[in-house]
């Protein structure tokens, strides 16, 4: 069975950090763009961060450039998303997700999707 598995999240607060893991079965991550999106309460799903399969390029959401990190380790067929200084905004369940090819921007352009991960930030 080919999925993609979500971990790391849970509650922290204001100004902590988590790590976010996604891991691969069944498929191996190495020749896929990663992206981690997520969606809050009553919001649309919006991308966070993306990663290009060989690691050379990375992207990050205005709202979160400077605190996140993306990252991969193939060997592990696994990506990472680094969150520190953690807000309230940040608040939503993050889903990781495999695009061959196309918009790296759009949600609708990707194969896999994990269950997502929830990510409450909180005092």
């Amino acid at each position: 069975q080919l999925q993609l598995v979500e971990s790391g999240g849970g509650l922290v607060q204001p100004g902590g950090s988590l790590r976010l893991s996604c891991a691969a079965s069944g498929f191996t991550l190495d020749y896929y763009v990663i992206g981690w999106f997520r969606q809050a309460p009553g919001k649309e799903r919006e991308g966070v961060s993306f990663i290009s399969s060989s690691s050379k390029t990375t992207y990050y959401q205005d709202s979160v450039k400077g605190r996140f990190t993306i990252s991969r380790d193939n060997a592990k067929n696994t990506v990472y998303l680094q969150m520190n200084s953690l807000k309230p905004d940040d608040t939503a369940v993050y889903y990781c997700a495999a695009l061959v090819g196309g918009n790296w921007l759009d949600p609708h352009d990707y194969k896999y999707w994990g269950q997502g991960s929830l990510v409450t930030v909180s005092s």
